[in-house]
């Protein structure tokens, strides 16, 4: 077993995203914390294999992207659940904090 804790990851980089791996090279799942600065946005995309995926909002507010202007918005609490192949991406508009899982791992 592994306990990590968040707090520790609660860092932000002035007008960008700071990535932290929780969990790596796991043949299972894989766990990032991604930080947004207030304003910045994760770039829409997608990956060319089968999978799942999750966004949980730890913190902060924005928005959930998808295919094409797909918007929806995005508060703590919110997950999102979707296929790897399908296109995603987040915006903050305040500083925001986000989980991501994915299965199998990339």
């Amino acid at each position: 077993m592994k306990v990590v804790n968040l707090d520790t990851t609660n860092e932000f980089t002035p007008g960008a995203m700071k990535r932290f791996f929780l969990v790596e090279d796991s043949e299972n799942f894989k766990i990032i914390n991604f930080n947004l600065d207030e304003g910045v946005t994760f770039p829409v995309h997608s990956h060319d294999l089968d999978g799942e995926l999750s966004i949980l909002v730890l913190e902060g507010d924005g928005f959930f992207l998808g295919e094409g202007d797909a918007r929806i918005p995005a508060v703590k609490g919110d997950i999102l659940i979707s296929q790897i192949r399908e296109p995603h991406g987040v915006q903050a508009n305040t500083k925001m904090r986000i989980l991501v899982t994915i299965a199998p791992p990339i």
